[in-house]
């Protein structure tokens, strides 16, 4: 494989070495003209350095107006891929330590002049310093490369306030989303490899994207440059698909672990003077995140059952859901996945509880108090049976959900058919769904209906949690009824039961949206 030394703290050669089997692997490709006119694929000397196809003899000149970490690695880049860099600094001989020799780093005025298509790793604070170069840049392909510190931080975006200072320049916003770090890995495997372009000049727009190919990268066309606010926020957001998600975890944890904390801990203390507080770091967020991790599982199925009754009711699936029912119904991957955290991290919490201290002194109590009372043996038929039952129950549901989890991996998902997948996540699901109500139920027992497990008037924790997966199990059974199924079945394959009975409509504009089967952990 060919390697090419690059970054160090002084000029020095780059080295090329070819390995034997390298002129066994070349080949030719037909690749598109820039607007110099030259020519780039691969070469008659075969594969170029690192993956990347190597140019013709006469290689393309590419500008880059910048001398930071995103220019360097971007340089590399193209020297791998076969081009010919010039790169345009403010000081080009102190920039020039840290550039291969074969780079020429000058001023901006000598490397515009030098290729027609300038990327500009410069600033947004910067771009009035390109006034003095809009005669040397007007014809010429500007790729925008930079990113704000902040969501929407201007009225405009940075391309589009790049267009309006160079109007004569053809300017893409392009390769923002690719951090330094990715631009100098041979195939990135530990992040995205998708760039997404835009620029209202189609010819301009169709050579970055061919350009974006050949340095092995994925090009996504947004279309016109209007689209540019939205890749450059696309760096700045922190998982915006889980805010809503968290944002209900977080405050059902909040909720049911004040609802122990009242019934488990204040009760006791102000009717017997019994302190329990030592349970709160244990005992308690133990309890909550059982329940917890089954209300997010019955709101995943819980959304595509709202989803079917909106078909029923209005008799065809071509009406548009609200905007919170479609919202929820795209956030149901993410309450899912949250759902398998919680109770995976609640069997770990449950597997540590004997470890504990006061589990230890509670254990010799008591024994003491059996031999105290000349109790010989103390064995309860039922319990034991109960809490086999209630173990097993447990370790099932939470193995369905690891499967869920698993085939939400993309790898995974696409080696499935829809059947397959939608048998997992729907009908795996809802069994899911189903055992661990059970294990739930079995955990509590008989205590529902004993009057002192009503304490300040409150049910067991284990009787609220309960409550909704109960009813989503409930809501299944009814959408199963074959009346119910048949009619939803007829919807969903397109006959509307309004004005145009059994006739089969045809999905028009955004009307294909969400299906509301296409559950859950996807």
């Amino acid at each position: 494989m060919d390697s090419i030394s690059m970054i160090g703290s002084s000029r020095r050669p780059i080295f090329i070495t070819a390995s034997p089997s390298s002129s066994s692997s070349s080949h030719y490709l037909q690749a598109p003209f820039l607007s110099n006119g030259l020519k780039n694929g691969v070469g008659v000397g075969g594969m170029g350095v690192l993956g990347c196809t190597s140019a013709v003899p006469a290689q393309p000149t590419v500008a880059i107006l910048g001398s930071g970490d995103f220019s360097k690695c971007l340089t590399i880049r193209l020297l791998r891929c076969g081009f010919h860099v010039v790169v345009g600094s403010r000081q080009p001989k102190l920039a020039a330590q840290f550039f291969p020799h074969v780079v020429d780093v000058t001023h901006h005025e000598d490397a515009v002049g030098k290729g027609n298509v300038v990327f500009l790793a410069i600033r947004r604070e910067h771009y009035p310093i390109l006034w003095d170069l809009k005669h040397l840049l007007e014809g010429k392909i500007l790729v925008d490369v930079s990113n704000n510190r902040r969501v929407n931080q201007y009225p405009e975006s940075n391309a589009e306030y790049l267009a309006s200072l160079l109007p004569e320049s053809r300017v893409v916003k392009g390769f923002n989303v690719i951090s330094a770090w990715t631009m100098q890995q041979t195939c990135p495997k530990d992040a995205s490899t998708k760039v997404f372009i835009c620029s209202n000049s189609v010819d301009a727009r169709q050579q970055i994207m061919e350009l974006a190919r050949q340095l092995n990268f994925q090009p996504v066309d947004m279309g016109a440059l209007s689209s540019s606010r939205d890749i450059e926020n696309m760096p700045l957001r922190l998982f915006p698909a889980w805010k809503g998600p968290v944002l209900s975890a977080v405050a059902l944890s909040i909720f049911f672990f004040a609802y122990s904390f009242v019934r488990d801990i204040i009760h006791p203390y102000i009717k017997h003077k019994q302190s329990d507080f030592y349970k709160i770091p244990m005992e308690m967020v133990n309890r909550t995140l059982p329940t917890v991790a089954i209300t997010l599982l019955a709101l995943v199925y819980l959304a595509g059952q709202l989803a079917s009754a909106h078909q029923l009711y209005y008799g065809t699936k071509y009406r548009r859901f609200p905007p919170w029912l479609e919202g929820w119904l795209q956030s149901r991957k993410q309450l899912g996945l949250l759902s398998f955290f919680l109770a995976t991290v609640h069997v770990l919490y449950s597997l540590c509880l004997p470890m504990r201290r006061s589990e230890r002194y509670l254990l010799l109590n008591m024994a003491y108090q059996q031999v105290h009372a000349n109790v010989d043996n103390a064995w309860n038929e039922e319990e034991v049976w109960r809490v086999e039952m209630y173990v097993s129950f447990g370790i099932m549901s939470l193995g369905l959900l690891s499967l869920l989890a698993i085939t939400s991996i993309p790898s995974v998902h696409s080696a499935l058919n829809w059947r397959e997948f939608n048998f997992i996540q729907s009908t795996l699901g809802y069994i899911a769904l189903l055992i661990a109500t059970f294990h739930g139920l079995l955990f509590g027992w008989k205590r529902a209906f004993e009057e002192e497990a009503y304490r300040f008037y409150l049910p067991p924790s284990f009787v609220v949690a309960l409550a909704l997966p109960l009813c989503v199990i409930l809501g299944k059974v009814l959408l199963l009824l074959p009346c119910v199924a048949h009619k939803l079945h007829r919807i969903r394959r397109g006959f509307d039961d309004g004005r145009y009975r059994c006739q089969r409509l045809e999905p028009v504009g955004s009307s294909t949206y969400i299906s509301p089967e296409r559950v859950t952990i996807m």
